[in-house]
């Protein structure tokens, strides 16, 4: 049974993308112009869509699910 594709909203792509690039909540919000809590609802978000426990995980399973290089 393959996984199936999570629907991501762009900006949960942005975020995603800096996670991966190993970016911490803070410097998200900065490059994202949101405030920290924000920053903080998309990780939680994208984390829960991916069915992932942290955000090694979550890239992980974001590359395998090719939403990612």
């Amino acid at each position: 049974m393959s996984p199936s594709l999570p629907e991501l909203t762009s900006r949960e792509t942005d975020v995603l993308r800096l996670i991966a690039a190993g970016k911490p909540n803070q410097r998200i919000a900065r490059e994202l112009v949101v405030t920290l809590d924000t920053a903080k609802k998309h990780v939680s978000h994208l984390l829960s869509k991916l069915g992932a426990a942290n955000r090694t995980e979550a890239v992980t399973r974001a590359r395998q699910l090719g939403l990612i290089p």
